[in-house]
């Protein structure tokens, strides 16, 4: 639903205290929470703002002060609340929840609804059109999951997942997710940690029904009554034999290496490049991002042994001789690949941290690059992202072409960029701007406290904003205009596009996607009198769309108007081509173009058949 930019979104507003309180009172009656926690999710202060999809499928959304969207509405009829992830990670237990791999996760994210064999466990008795979450599940010795990484709702009822009345198609029709434009509206926090399961068998009677696991289509096993994170019962479920994890096929030493030459992948590719403000860094943080994911993908081709059954998520630190991240690290910092730093003794930290790496270490130098557990995954997630685009353009038109409006910071924007927290060689999407803007006037707090539409403009905004002096032929240069005070936030972010460069990127099923400065024209489809009484349409304006030539829409054309058509270069000097049909056939070029992938808002049609 968010995997797109919004094509609008209005400008938020705060909700009246009377307005909050009812909107409290839906989350605490829908969701069947407390008092206290309606207060944590419905915040004092909360914002609501207007939008439109990518889709036209309109909305509301609801802010907290600080800008994280922590709920919305989708669809003009409805009035369900539907959490996002940021409210999601404040109360985990809100909505109840389907596992699936970490595979499926990049999937997810890229815009895919989840599938039937994706489901690993979930809560019992779920309902068609019930709302979930999506946590990844990650199975070891202490099986964990992790928070809540999309929002969703059930495409069936569970009791046909678990009974295996259907093996293949949707299970779970995504709304929102992890890192995407909506996510991407807020703060964007690092994900919280996730949560171990405590296993334990209970027994059961062997007429239970429910004691039978059902398996999906690729083997992994679907156990509805698997505990929820947190769930203080002590007896869960005991997990399908063929569930658990296989005997590791590496010694605890040679984990021990393996980990050392993950270690070696991430300083020789992605931690030379990491500035030296990044840290210190966290040791559990620094395992997960810097070591797990540079594990190799084929342990085998980095560490030969007899047996290739060897699985990467076996190489962990518990598996290791090691035992102990603490002693990893120490011991990578006996060989000065990198430096520690032990926590106070009465402060809250309790873990050590790095402090600093040393990716000119000799062992880099001859480390023998591999491919990683990540290389995979980001593989698969693009490789699903590209399968998606095409069966939705399948879907629509059998091609369509994406083009997004971007802006470059230019002479007097590069100043606020910066001060923003933005770059001043970053093409940003207007969505990406207002984020930065309303992030940026909320660290300030440059609302204005009477007018709350209004935006107080401090320096930086009204030296940018400010109006040129213009020079006249013949006179002196024209006093600047006295500096502004405040202005709507609509008004300001279009003064803010005015002084930025305008780019723009096309993307069509098949081709690489285009990026040229410049702001993009749309089709100009215009019906005129030639030669005469004749009318005659001509289309111009097309060739930056990628998926049309002159000759091939000349061609098309004439057969679909019965009528003849010709290709020219267009006059004035003006570069490109123009496709001349004969009549008034404005109609049939507009539906022809639509049906090749334009978008309707790229076409402009005017008739000037009745002007001289």
């Amino acid at each position: 639903m968010f995997k797109k930019p919004l094509s609008t979104l209005k400008t938020s507003a705060p909700l009246r205290s009377s307005d909050r309180r009812k909107l409290k009172q839906r989350v605490v009656s829908s969701y069947g929470i407390s008092p206290e926690d309606g207060d944590v999710l419905v915040p004092e202060g909360i914002l609501s703002a207007k939008f439109n999809t990518h889709l036209s499928e309109s909305g509301t959304v609801y802010l907290s002060p600080d800008g994280d969207p922590l709920w919305f509405t989708a669809g003009k009829a409805s009035e369900e609340l539907i959490p996002t992830i940021y409210t999601m990670w404040k109360l985990p237990k809100l909505l109840p929840f389907i596992s699936t791999p970490a595979a499926v996760i990049p999937v997810l994210v890229g815009g895919a609804d989840l599938m039937i064999p994706g489901v690993v466990y979930h809560t019992p008795s779920l309902r068609e059109g019930q709302l979930v979450s999506i946590s990844q599940y990650t199975h070891a010795e202490k099986p964990t999951l992790s928070p809540p990484l999309a929002v969703g709702r059930m495409a069936l009822a569970s009791d046909k997942i678990q009974d295996g009345h259907q093996e293949k198609g949707k299970a779970v029709y995504v709304l929102h997710t992890w890192k995407d434009h909506l996510w991407d509206m807020g703060s964007k926090p690092d994900v919280p940690e996730t949560v171990s399961f405590a296993l334990e068998p209970q027994p059961q009677s062997a007429d239970d029904p429910s004691s039978k696991d059902a398996e999906s289509e690729n083997g992994s096993p679907v156990d509805a009554s698997l505990p929820s994170p947190g769930n203080d019962s002590p007896a869960a479920e005991e997990i399908p034999a063929n569930t658990l994890p296989s005997t590791c096929s590496y010694t605890s030493d040679e984990i021990s290496a393996l980990l050392h030459a993950s270690l070696l992948q991430a300083l020789s590719t992605v931690l030379s490049e990491v500035p030296a403000s990044s840290f210190p860094i966290s040791a559990s943080t620094f395992y997960s991002t810097y070591i797990l994911p540079y594990r190799p993908a084929f342990p085998n081709s980095v560490l030969p042994i007899e047996s290739d059954s060897s699985d990467p998520q076996d190489i962990t630190i518990k598996n290791s001789g090691h035992k102990s991240l603490t002693a990893f690290l120490k011991s990578a910092e006996k060989g000065s690949l990198l430096t520690l730093k032990a926590p106070p003794k009465h402060g809250q930290q309790t873990e050590v941290v790095v402090t600093a790496v040393s990716a000119s270490h000799p062992s880099v130098a001859t480390h023998k690059v591999y491919v990683t557990v990540k290389d995979l995954e980001t593989r698969a997630a693009k490789k699903a992202q590209r399968e998606e685009r095409l069966k939705e353009a399948e879907q629509e038109s059998g091609h369509w072409v994406e083009i997004k409006e971007l802006w470059k910071p230019h002479l007097r924007s590069l100043e606020l960029f910066e001060a923003l927290g933005g770059s001043g060689k970053t093409l940003y999407e207007l969505t990406e701007i207002r984020t930065l803007l309303n992030n940026y006037i909320t660290s300030k707090a440059l609302v204005n406290p009477r007018e709350q539409a209004y935006i107080n403009l401090d320096s930086v905004l009204s030296d940018t904003v400010a109006a040129k002096a213009k020079k006249t032929k013949g006179t002196e240069t024209a006093p600047a205009a006295a500096p502004v005070e405040f202005m709507k936030r609509d008004e300001l972010t279009r003064a803010i596009l005015e002084q930025m460069q305008s780019w723009y990127e096309v993307t069509a099923p098949g081709k690489d996607p285009v990026v040229k400065k410049g702001a993009l024209k749309p089709i100009q489809v215009v019906v005129k009198i030639r030669q005469g009484r004749k009318a005659s349409t001509l289309v111009t304006g097309f060739e930056p769309f990628l998926v049309l030539s002159g000759d091939e829409m000349a061609e098309d054309l004439r057969k679909i108007c019965a009528g003849a058509t010709s290709v020219s270069p267009r006059g004035g000097g003006v570069p490109g081509l123009e496709v001349l049909v004969q009549g008034k056939q404005s109609k049939i070029v507009f539906d022809y173009l639509t049906n090749k992938g334009i978008p309707k808002k790229w076409i402009e049609v005017s008739d000037l058949a009745g002007k001289k």
